[in-house]
């Protein structure tokens, strides 16, 4: 289960005890808090606290553009506006709090995002819980032959099995040999520090992770894209419904122009204009290799 009986208490005791506050508060976010959202087989994303609103996004702009941001008739728009230029110091001002469980080799994808603060489960200090992430079947793939870091279609049959067996069996027996290390039944037992390594990349582990949301929205970015890979693309799709809830005039200036938007090259942007023209442009005379080009037709071809 993905809430351990202490957990699911502590939720019901800090959601039993509202306490009144002068701050700003998001009546979306509210409902978020504490609560845990359930993702994969055993992890979750819940929210601990957080800082701001879209209005705090508005009152730093207009204190760091002072007048001229006069002429924007509401918040939605200012919003729109910064996040159409690129001005992201507005969308700092907010911040999240997140306690996340998720599998260790999740985690190691999710860390290069180094513009958060954290602080994870310690394997030194406290034993780590049998607790792993076993693929469903449908997510057992091969390997894409046309992204070296990516899937293809997924395996069936006895392989899939196969598969599948190999993953727990090995998980379980790895965790078994990690018990009898650090056990002090009978011998002085291993340090949890070096025991630990013996632990595969599928076990579970837990941080607190804060970030601002200029920072959030560059995550969910590449990491709620279809092209992400799927078990921290579920965490990101999650993380989204928050955030849409928390920031509604952000979040949709987010997914108009992040998410359903489009960067274009100074050459692709050169090959447009000729097009609407009229004129055939060929990635031979387009000046762009054959992998811009190709993604060039495949972005005309999404947006048809």
């Amino acid at each position: 289960m993905p809430l351990s009986p202490e957990q699911l208490a502590e939720i019901e005791e800090l959601r039993a005890t509202p306490r009144p506050t002068l701050r700003a508060v998001s009546e979306g976010m509210e409902a978020h808090l504490y609560k845990a959202i359930p993702v994969l087989d055993h992890g979750f994303v819940r929210v601990i606290d957080y800082m701001g609103d879209d209005s705090a996004i508005c009152q730093a702009a207009r204190v760091s553009y002072g007048k001229g941001t006069k002429s924007v008739s509401n918040d939605e728009g200012l919003i729109r506006y910064l996040m159409r230029h690129w001005h992201s110091t507005p969308f700092e001002m907010c911040e999240i709090k997140l306690h996340v469980k998720l599998p260790v080799f999740v985690a190691r994808q999710w860390i290069r995002h180094r513009t958060a603060n954290v602080n994870e489960y310690s394997a030194r200090y406290s034993i780590m819980d049998r607790e792993f992430y076993i693929p469903a079947p449908e997510h057992i793939a091969a390997q894409s032959v046309v992204n070296n870091q990516g899937r293809g279609e997924a395996l069936s049959g006895d392989e899939a099995a196969r598969v599948l067996e190999y993953l727990k069996t090995d998980a379980a027996r790895c965790y078994d040999h990690y018990e009898e290390m650090i056990s002090q039944d009978g011998q002085q037992g291993l340090a949890r520090e070096l025991a630990r390594m013996n632990l595969p990349a599928n076990i579970y582990t837990q941080w607190y992770w804060k970030v601002d949301l200029h920072n959030l929205f560059h995550f969910l970015r590449l990491r709620a894209d279809a092209h992400a890979q799927y078990e921290i693309r579920v965490y990101a799709e999650e993380i989204c419904k928050v955030v849409a809830d928390w920031v509604p005039f952000a979040y949709s200036a987010f997914e108009d122009y992040r998410m359903g938007g489009a960067n274009l090259s100074g050459r692709a942007m050169d090959c447009l204009r000729r097009m609407l023209k009229g004129e055939q442009v060929e990635q031979e005379t387009s000046g762009m290799s054959k992998g811009e080009w190709r993604e060039f037709q495949t972005l005309l071809a999404d947006q048809a």
